[in-house]
């Protein structure tokens, strides 16, 4: 919402306006600690939904007045470093995570230990969430935004309201959601009702919840975007000032930062954006919690890391660009760490590329690209279409080969082998890693929601 908002200001009258909208943000410094992730290029922010009963929320519990404030919504919205793609990626509430060590909202110091992930932010605020998504994923928090009950609806009245279709006539007295079987326009309490249901919907559980958030999200991007709402200012100037009355951002996310962001999302639409939820499975302890499930959540937060470097484009001459299908790849070790070379050329096979062979080569510091001299006219390009899938700064394919140390065939699965060079992958003790397509691996690809999936959740 807030990237949307910086987006479009600048149509109701430039500057002195953007201002004005900045004027009525809520700010608060955010100090995880000094050691985190490294930066990457990718555009990470911690979203935090609260349950303040503080102010206008006081209707909602108002003998929870004083009492701090709970979270039951945790997302990260990841957006790669091209600016392309952008993924939600959702933390169950209830899932049981190593928390480290932290301040308590009163400064006081709180043990780590294994704990339900939202206590973080019950416990610890904002710091201590930032430093537990961290601590999880190895994956920097660029920036953080919290929405509470009152704001939510804000936006979403601001906006006309959504459609949402329900597979059943609802009665959540918990949620105070009312509403027959079908299709609704829900604004307001209906709205923020909808998103906070959880027993009279699906199985019942967190998950499902966290399904359809992610729903009435791109829902959200997609009024916002495709709905009018651009072209017509006074609607316009009611979003832009509910969104502003409705987020607190980091004191990092500044006018002239969100200005710049802006400018690099500025093509992204409700098409690009898929929602996740991270993989989880049932906690042996206690059925009413999940935990983290190995190694598919350790390989998701790998993959998400791994599109985290933009090639930039070559400047030496080359041949038309080669799809990987064509690329044929001898993947060779030059680390000391075992089993390398298979890792990396099941990586480079699910992108397309026909691995042919992997095994060892003399220890190497740097990673390199090699093709047989003999292969000048093609080897560039060839060798350049695994450059343009390896992380960080583009490498360029070198002429001549290292003599590979017990090489071994792999199986590559196609209907016909690929003519033209072989390309040979030296993995040096600097290897960037494989830069995916999409964050979301293939396994859970059926978990995926964005703006095609069936609404009537």
């Amino acid at each position: 919402m807030v990237l949307t908002f910086v987006l479009v200001a600048v149509t109701l009258g430039g500057y002195a306006y953007y201002r004005s909208i900045d004027g009525d943000i809520p700010r608060v410094a955010v100090d995880p600690g000094s050691t985190r992730p490294p930066e990457t290029g990718a555009l990470n922010v911690l979203l935090v939904g609260s349950d303040s009963r503080e102010g206008d929320n006081k209707k909602y519990g108002a003998k929870s007045q004083g009492l701090g404030e709970r979270t039951d919504t945790i997302m990260v919205l990841h957006i790669s470093p091209d600016r392309d793609k952008a993924t939600m990626i959702s933390f169950p509430r209830d899932t049981m995570v190593m928390i480290p060590q932290c301040q308590s909202r009163t400064g006081a110091t709180l043990a780590g230990g294994l704990r339900q992930i939202n206590s973080a932010f019950n416990d610890g605020g904002i710091n201590c969430t930032v430093r537990t998504i961290e601590s999880l994923t190895n994956i920097k928090i660029n920036h953080i935004a919290k929405v509470d009950f009152t704001g939510f609806k804000g936006i979403v009245d601001a906006i006309g309201g959504i459609e949402i279709c329900l597979p059943k006539a609802v009665n959540d007295p918990k949620a105070k959601l009312q509403l027959s079987a079908g299709k609704h326009v829900v604004r307001g309490e209906q709205a923020l009702a909808y998103v906070r249901t959880r027993y009279s919907l699906g199985d019942g559980s967190d998950l499902g919840r966290i399904q359809r958030q992610q729903v009435f999200l791109t829902k959200v991007l997609d009024k916002i975007t495709n709905g009018g709402l651009l072209a017509d200012p006074i609607k316009l100037n009611a979003f832009l000032r509910a969104g502003a009355k409705a987020v607190t951002l980091d004191d990092k996310l500044t006018l002239e930062r969100m200005v710049e962001i802006a400018g690099s999302v500025k093509g992204l639409t409700a098409k690009e954006l898929k929602g996740i939820t991270v993989p989880v499975e049932a906690y042996p302890a206690d059925k009413n919690r999940v935990q983290l499930r190995q190694p598919d959540a350790r390989n998701f937060f790998e993959a998400v890391r791994s599109d985290t470097e933009v090639s930039p484009p070559s400047t030496v001459a080359t041949k038309p660009k080669v799809e990987n299908g064509r690329v044929r790849v001898q993947v060779l070790n030059g680390t000391t760490e075992v089993g390398k070379a298979g890792q990396v050329a099941d990586e480079l096979a699910d992108q397309g590329f026909v691995v042919v062979q992997v095994g060892n080569a003399a220890p190497v510091p740097t990673t390199s690209i090699r093709y047989a001299k003999k292969d000048a006219d093609n080897g560039i390009a060839y060798g350049d279409a695994v450059a343009a899938r390896l992380s960080k700064d583009k490498r360029t394919p070198v002429a001549g080969k290292v003599a590979p140390v017990n090489p071994k065939p792999y199986p590559a699965k196609v209907a016909q082998m690929p003519d033209g060079p072989i390309v040979q992958l030296v993995i040096g003790a600097d290897w960037p890693g494989v830069r995916v397509v999409s964050p979301i691996p293939g396994s859970l690809k059926d978990k995926v929601v964005d703006s095609t999936t069936n609404p009537c959740l």
